[in-house]
């Protein structure tokens, strides 16, 4: 009895495939190489610096937005801690530590009630390693004077402090809060975020970019703690209400709005709004999209 060559044997098609067709691999089985989250905004954040800060075109762009007039035209100046004896919106001047302090307060509480170890590790993780790489950055990040700019503009003021605060105690209260009501965490956290962008730069204390960078670090810094949480205690995309996500985000524009609005310039005020507001929807996109390892088949956490 001879032995047939396997090659010559004849094959048997897939009973659902069209005869005289070959298999080939589909596209969705091919290998698709994904930057990671947390890589994709720390890219995003030294775009935003090498653009805005390094180059004349961004320098001159910000540093138009700043005129003589100070921060006493900002509809939000009163609420800014800048006027005389007033009471600062916290996070902004004397409030800053104290805001940060109850915040990360309020953290360990929840995760004590909630015994949420993991996640409020991670929560604690985000606002420290927020704060911290935001005054590494000041620090190797120099503000070169490309355009013989004034003596007050060339402090070193990316990315912004006041900002990373609310950014990172807002990402740190979504991550520990229950499935329940996180959808509702996250939504005051981004309006709370959009008001103090918009606020530090109706006051003259921030530019737009330095805004955009302190949000970036405060999203990198979130979606790296959850790439590194366990998948049982990873949260998983979030489910909304239909409603909520129109709501916050339009509570979001309207804040932004208020926040950044000055009496002197109707496009100062739209473009601190805008810059605001783009510091909301980058924390909502953040938060609303699953960890890379509950995206493929694991079920979230509930």
């Amino acid at each position: 009895m001879t032995q047939q060559d396997p090659s010559t044997l004849p094959t048997h098609p897939d009973p659902g495939q069209d005869p005289g067709t070959t298999t080939e691999p589909s596209p969705a089985r091919a290998v698709r190489l994904r930057v990671p989250a947390p890589l994709c905004l720390v890219g995003l954040f030294l775009v935003v610096y090498l653009i805005a800060v390094c180059t004349p075109f961004g320098q001159r762009a910000e540093n138009a937005l700043f005129s003589e007039n100070g921060a006493n035209p900002a509809w939000i100046y009163d609420w800014s801690g800048a006027a005389y004896q007033s009471s600062a919106l916290p996070p902004l001047e004397h409030t800053a530590m104290p805001t940060l302090l109850v915040g990360i307060a309020v953290v360990a509480a929840v995760t004590l009630v909630r015994r949420c170890w993991w996640q409020g590790c991670a929560a604690t993780g985000i606002v420290v390693v927020t704060l911290g790489s935001k005054e590494l950055a000041r620090m190797i990040l120099p503000r070169p004077d490309l355009v013989d700019a004034h003596a007050s503009l060339i402090e070193t003021s990316f990315p912004s402090g006041h900002v990373a605060i609310p950014a990172g105690l807002a990402l740190g209260a979504t991550l520990v809060a229950s499935p329940r009501i996180r959808p509702y965490v996250t939504a005051a956290g981004m309006l709370w975020l959009a008001v103090t962008a918009g606020a530090v730069q109706a006051t003259y204390h921030h530019r737009p970019s330095d805004v955009l960078g302190s949000t970036l670090l405060a999203c990198a810094c979130y979606s790296l703690a959850t790439r590194l949480l366990p998948t049982a205690d990873a949260p998983g995309a979030t489910r909304h209400p239909r409603a909520l996500p129109a709501v916050a985000l339009a509570l979001s524009a309207v804040g932004a709005l208020l926040a950044g609005a000055r009496d002197d310039s109707v496009t100062q005020s739209l473009v601190f709004a805008a810059a605001a507001f783009l510091c909301a929807v980058l924390f909502w996109f953040t938060t609303a999209r699953g960890p890379a390892h509950t995206a493929h088949g694991t079920r979230p956490h509930r």
